[in-house]
């Protein structure tokens, strides 16, 4: 028990020292449909209303603002529709959304003016993202609330996009992935999943009394992570912690952390903002920011094919910074044409680099292996130097991940 005490005063220590060192000036919160809604009852007005007044605390004494990631339209849409299941079909999953839209903004609507603040509701979908003038609109749109004063809330377009429903119905953690793309967008300090449970667990704690909160995890490659989520974080996973790990593993290594913490606990977002031992804190895992445009060619992006390349090129770009040549290429997965997104991995198909192609992938197979000269004469005068620029391209922290097969490009 003593121990216990020990380390959970190391853990606070130690988080009120990371907070105290970093300027935490916007913040991205996002909450999952088991916080803001009960399977049987609808919407937790009282959650939202409690995150409201939290939020409105720390805009008006800290001057912190804040984004907020939503989930919770299924859910409420399916309550007023009188649903007894769960939509199955995606039609009825999008109907079902659209209804409880409306519910899910006026609850947030009331609770925030009960504090003296605005709302605007953003839906999104994933090629608001990938084109990049939508990209800069919305961050745009975000830039001029923010700076009213004014809190956005986010949530995924369900009533039109398809692909994302059906991870957000399957427990894929569509939200997740759209809380890392807004914390990105927004050049936020820090994101906080809010969720149903206090934080990652040694074991699972519904089944193992004995499983204990980890406070703080300073490298998401540690055994004891990997044995808390039961699977490698980087493998495909349905939602859940893992979806959450995979999030914070790709701001961790852009220079931003991560705290998972309960929705349900009174005042959990002020006790995480204040440095106290609230949930798990994920350590960045550098300290410089990829600038916004590489972020946004990193995770942004759907990648339509792969460029493997050798143990020379690849060294060169981990280590060089320079651009992706010919000459080290060794071939290509999938179909692209220039200004496509790629994946670029080793010859053992682990990505370690994403960019912005110039070549199309036919080019890429007749000109594999070829020097400078060699490229003109087969390809063309007018054939660009570099596969890849340096400019165009963005090296992943999560280096070593399996690349797609044959004909597919990593999604």
């Amino acid at each position: 028990m003593a121990s216990d005490h020990a380390r959970a005063g190391r853990a606070v220590s130690d988080r009120r020292a990371i907070f105290a060192s970093r300027r935490i000036r916007r913040v991205v919160v996002k909450l999952g449909s088991g916080t803001v809604t009960d399977q049987d009852a609808g919407l937790r007005e009282s959650t939202i209303r409690a995150l409201a007044a939290q939020i409105a605390g720390s805009l008006d004494d800290a001057g912190v603002s804040f984004v907020v990631v939503t989930s919770g339209a299924i859910a409420a849409g399916r309550k007023k529709l009188g649903m007894a299941e769960r939509p199955r079909t995606v039609a009825l999953k999008q109907a079902a959304a659209a209804v409880g839209q409306t519910t899910l903004m006026r609850a947030y609507e009331r609770a925030f003016e009960k504090r003296g603040r605005h709302v605007a509701q953003l839906l999104l979908t994933h090629e608001d993202f990938e084109n990049r003038e939508r990209y800069v609109n919305a961050r745009n749109t975000l830039e001029t609330l923010l700076s009213r004063g004014i809190v956005p809330i986010v949530n995924e377009n369900d009533t039109v996009a398809t692909e994302e429903i059906r991870l957000e119905g399957g427990g894929g953690g569509a939200n997740d992935h759209l809380a890392t793309l807004v914390t990105q967008m927004v050049g936020a300090d820090l994101l906080i999943l809010l969720t149903d449970s206090d934080g990652l667990y040694t074991r699972d704690p519904h089944r193992h009394k004995d499983a204990q909160r980890i406070p703080i995890v300073e490298s998401l490659d540690d055994e004891s992570v990997r044995k808390a989520v039961g699977r490698g974080i980087s493998a495909a996973g349905t939602g859940g912690m893992a979806s959450k790990l995979r999030a914070a593993r790709v701001l961790s290594g852009s220079g931003i952390p991560v705290v998972i913490a309960s929705g349900l606990i009174r005042r959990s977002l002020l006790g995480v903002l204040e440095g106290k031992d609230r949930g798990t804190l994920i350590l960045p895992q550098k300290a410089g920011r990829l600038r916004s445009r590489k972020m946004w060619i990193a995770y942004a992006l759907h990648a339509h094919g792969t460029i493997l390349v050798d143990d020379g090129a690849r060294k060169v770009l981990l280590e060089g910074g320079k651009s992706l040549l010919p000459a080290g290429v060794l071939g290509a997965h999938g179909e692209f044409r220039p200004g496509d997104a790629v994946a670029i991995a080793d010859r053992r198909g682990r990505v370690f680099a994403r960019g912005i192609v110039r070549w199309g992938s036919r080019q890429v197979e007749r000109g594999k292996g070829k020097r400078s000269g060699e490229v003109r004469t087969l390809l063309g005068p007018d054939t660009p130097a570099e596969v890849v620029h340096r400019d165009d391209l963005t090296i992943l922290p999560a280096a070593g991940t399996p690349g797609p097969r044959k004909g597919a490009g990593p999604r």
